[in-house]
């Protein structure tokens, strides 16, 4: 499986660029959440700065997913990089009584770069491998997410504990120097030739619109992600149940570590589904409602050894839901149309994250933590079983259709 990453100059690359685009996330992401809660005495900013790095996400993507099929992938990737690097740079001013406000600008900034960032990779990365080698290309590329995660987490919280939380923050500015560097190497053309078109970003918008609304099977998969985003608010409660538990920062980047170790996990375990379509939807079904059941759990244990065990369990689960909806997008979506389908796909995506954030948020400084836990993990249980009765009839065979399908 990894023959493809040590074998292909590009695709490495591309894969270790993106460890530290996503490690970024987390190495600021955990320090931060510490920061706030000491600065600002209320975990409601905690909460609002995930909904702020989600939902920017969120507003942007449809826009950033045409930039990735009408302009050059790689320009837009060095380009995502340099501007996440000023962003960064802005969370070194989070002090005193404007600490939340800053903070929120300055995740809103770095989520708006990753918004273009992360469409134009995925669209890029099927044209820097062979065919033959995409299966092991998607499980090894799905992977880079949760291994930063693991990484970046754990060094958050302990480098923050160390050190300070600017340390983390200047210490992601120069690897984002880095990524710029690495992504600037590549040499394989990101997209195929002649994609490049005039039209006007929503034209080109509303035509991906079209093609989705054609295609039922695509709308099942470019839906799937949101079980695990309406539950994902619970991530607002991490820094509680450390507090709770007495665990303190290296807890709490524990916490987050284990979650990436499941998200690098689970795309193996449920690579299998990958080579037989008539195992995809069940497997996405399983994926979702496991999420869902392991933090049912999570809610009332009391051991905190045992809340790990659950919560890499969990994003096992969810990231092999991610990486076999990916997959699956890749092989049946044109690549003319595939940045617009993948960041219409994250949106959907990413809009539930946002409204389980913001929602747990709001009540996370008045309302008993396991029992916000129980309800983000009930909220998935109930749409992964919703979403298999919707689309239990659906082919269990993709095709790719052509672009004038789209018309």
């Amino acid at each position: 499986m990894f023959r493809v990453l040590t074998s292909n100059r590009d695709f490495r690359r591309l894969f270790l660029a993106e460890l530290i685009v996503f490690g970024a996330d987390w190495f600021v992401m955990v320090p931060l959440l510490l920061l706030l809660n000491e600065k600002t005495g209320q975990g409601l900013w905690g909460g609002l700065a995930l909904a702020a790095e989600t939902g920017t996400v969120a507003l942007l993507l449809p826009y950033a997913g045409t930039i990735a099929d009408r302009f050059d992938r790689k320009r837009i990737l060095i380009t995502s990089n340099l501007s996440a690097l000023v962003a960064v740079v802005g969370l070194l001013l989070v002090h005193g009584p404007w600490a939340g406000p800053i903070a929120l600008v300055s995740v809103a900034a770095l989520s708006g770069a990753k918004a273009f960032y992360t469409p134009a990779a995925n669209a890029a990365m099927p044209n820097l491998v062979d065919r033959s080698d995409l299966s092991p290309a998607m499980a090894v590329h799905g992977s880079a997410w949760g291994t930063v995660t693991v990484v970046a987490s754990s060094l958050g919280g302990v480098v923050s504990a160390w050190l300070s939380p600017y340390a983390c923050f200047g210490l992601v500015a120069f690897g984002l120097v880095g990524a710029a560097l690495l992504t600037s190497g590549i040499r394989r053309p990101t997209q195929e030739q002649g994609l490049v078109e005039p039209r006007p970003a929503f034209a080109a918008i509303a035509e991906a619109n079209r093609f989705l609304r054609r295609e039922p099977r695509l709308l099942a998969l470019v839906t799937v992600k949101s079980a695990v985003g309406v539950g994902n608010g619970l991530l607002a409660t991490f820094p509680l149940m450390a507090t709770a538990f007495g665990v303190g920062p290296r807890g709490l980047g524990l916490m987050f570590a284990v979650r990436g170790l499941g998200s690098l996990v689970g795309p193996f375990v449920f690579r299998a589904a990958l080579a037989r379509p008539h195992w995809l939807f069940p497997a996405l079904a399983i994926s979702m409602s496991t999420y869902g059941i392991v933090y049912l759990g999570v809610s009332v244990a009391t051991w905190f050894p045992l809340v790990l065990a659950g919560i890499f369990v969990a994003h096992a689960a969810g990231g092999g839901n991610w990486v076999m909806s990916n997959y699956a997008l890749a092989q049946e979506v044109p690549d003319e149309l595939r940045g617009r389908v993948g960041a219409s796909d994250q949106m959907i995506a990413m809009l539930a994250v946002t409204v389980s954030q913001l929602t747990v948020g709001f009540f996370v400084d008045s309302v008993d933590v396991r029992l916000l836990i129980a309800c983000c993990a009930t909220t998935t249980l109930l749409y992964a079983v919703g979403w298999r009765l919707v689309t239990r009839r659906l082919p269990r065979h993709g095709s790719t259709p052509a672009l004038a399908t789209a018309d």
